[in-house]
């Protein structure tokens, strides 16, 4: 058994948390606003314009299915962005992930329609989906994996949580855009007004660029630099060493089924024949479920620093399991004032314990030099089950796609992975951040062990 090295001064100047915590909020919220803008396109224009009129169902289907596709292509991103992310550091990443996020969401703003190129339009929409995709896979990871370097050890949580709080904050202002262009004649919303939200991404690579570039590099990457410890090869020390908590965490985060299904599906779902609900009515379902989570994260994540990351987490897998079933059931009743406070609940409340947590629970379970490929590798392929279970939802939920029970049922089974892993994790909220990641430490050591 190894014994893991005397620990290293690694405290991040006074005020860099903050600065870091501000930067990864702001950055993933301009980077989740192009992300998530293409949900809500997805679902209520993309059909009419992408695809074949003369089968609406499939024509949705195909649409939804290249929400997926952008899932898909994750994983793959990142395995680069998670390889150089542990060779060159965490900012290079940051950087680059905002630029190609803005100028793809961009790029399809100003894509023909099916009218116009036929075939050709899905297959240029569906490449500018996997651009997309492959800048989401090192975004989360590099400002998780930022943050948490920065961060008070004994705050961790709270600081780390700005990432998935900036996630909500973008996807909040994604849903507020889309909302007064949802509400255009149909004629010019699908004309022109769907393009808008798009063209907006320009504004924000921009101002994501000027905000990361000024941030520092976190001090334990810098000493790993210092000292020449920087993996060549962070992927082969990650399988060799690290296999298990790379599965663990490609479990939890299928917990992300559950964004996934009320951001889109349920938005399909609502908005069809089968239900009659206005979009826009629909949106501010999830506008409201998003301005409360973004609330509830920092408290769920500074709950975990007091007692531990994997109750709080438990809380929000096994809680979205059940919270689902009845979001489902209420919009099948046409009820708005309840589908409201049942979304409101299920996202923004319960939904929003695991979601706030799983930043640092991830993070912790690898060390500084194979971090960010640990967390970016595990959670892209536990993401691209949660985007793809879109398509299937809408295949299981039957020809004229009201079986919101099969959906539900179908979304609790995809929490039970991350309960498993959350079960056989270690609690990590005790370790001291230097020592993260080394098998044989379990709690932060005493003062009088660090000395000798």
């Amino acid at each position: 058994m190894s014994v893991p090295a005397a620990p290293r001064d690694t405290a991040a100047p006074p005020g860099q948390p903050k600065k870091a915590a501000t930067a990864a909020w702001i950055g993933s919220a301009l980077e989740y606003y192009d992300f998530f803008i293409y949900g809500s396109a997805a679902a209520l224009v993309f059909p009419k314009v992408f695809f074949d009129q003369s089968d609406p169902a499939t024509a949705t289907l195909l649409s939804l299915a290249t929400f997926g596709v952008a899932y898909a292509a994750r994983p793959i991103g990142a395995l680069f962005l998670g390889h150089f992310g542990d060779r060159v550091g965490r900012k290079q990443i940051m950087v680059f992930t905002l630029i190609l996020m803005g100028v793809s969401t961009f790029l399809i703003g100003c894509l023909p329609t099916r009218d116009q190129v036929g075939n050709l339009a899905p297959v240029l929409l569906a490449l500018c989906r996997v651009l997309q995709g492959i800048s989401a896979a090192g975004e989360n990871a590099s400002a998780n994996s930022m943050t948490l370097e920065h961060a008070p050890p004994h705050r961790r949580g709270f600081f780390t949580s700005f990432t998935l709080g900036g996630t909500q904050g973008g996807q909040l202002l994604a849903t507020l855009v889309f909302i007064p262009i949802a509400a255009l004649p149909e004629d010019q919303l699908l004309s022109w007004g769907w393009r808008v939200p798009f063209w907006l991404s320009f504004v924000v690579a921009g101002v994501g660029f000027v905000i990361r570039r000024k941030l520092d590099e976190t001090p334990a990457f810098a000493a790993q630099q210092a000292t020449g410890e920087v993996v060549k090869l962070p992927l082969v020390v990650l399988m060799r060493e690290h296999w298990a908590d790379v599965l663990r965490v490609i479990a939890g985060a299928m917990v992300a089924t559950v964004s996934t299904i009320f951001t889109v599906w349920a938005l399909a779902y609502a908005t069809s024949d089968a239900v009659g609900m206005s979009r826009s009515s629909m949106l501010w379902v999830g506008a409201l479920a998003n301005l409360v989570a973004l609330a509830a994260i920092p408290l769920w994540a500074t709950l975990s620093d007091r007692i531990g990351r994997r109750p709080v987490y438990l809380i929000g897998a096994a809680g979205s399991a059940v919270a689902m079933f009845g979001y489902l059931w209420a919009i099948s009743t046409g009820s708005y004032p309840l589908m409201m406070c049942l979304g409101v609940l299920a996202f923004g409340v319960v939904y929003s314990a695991a979601n706030g947590v799983w930043p640092s629970f991830y993070g912790e379970m690898f060390p500084t030099r194979v971090r960010l490929s640990g967390t970016a590798i595990g959670t892209q392929i536990g993401f691209a089950v949660a985007g793809f279970a879109v398509t299937f939802a809408a295949e299981i939920a039957g020809p004229d796609g009201d079986d919101w029970s099969a959906v539900a049922l179908f979304t609790a089974a995809l929490c039970i992975p991350p309960v498993i892993a959350a079960l056989t994790a270690r609690e990590t909220v005790r370790v001291p951040t230097e020592l993260l990641g080394e098998r044989d430490v379990r709690t932060a050591p005493q003062p009088e062990t660090v000395a000798a």
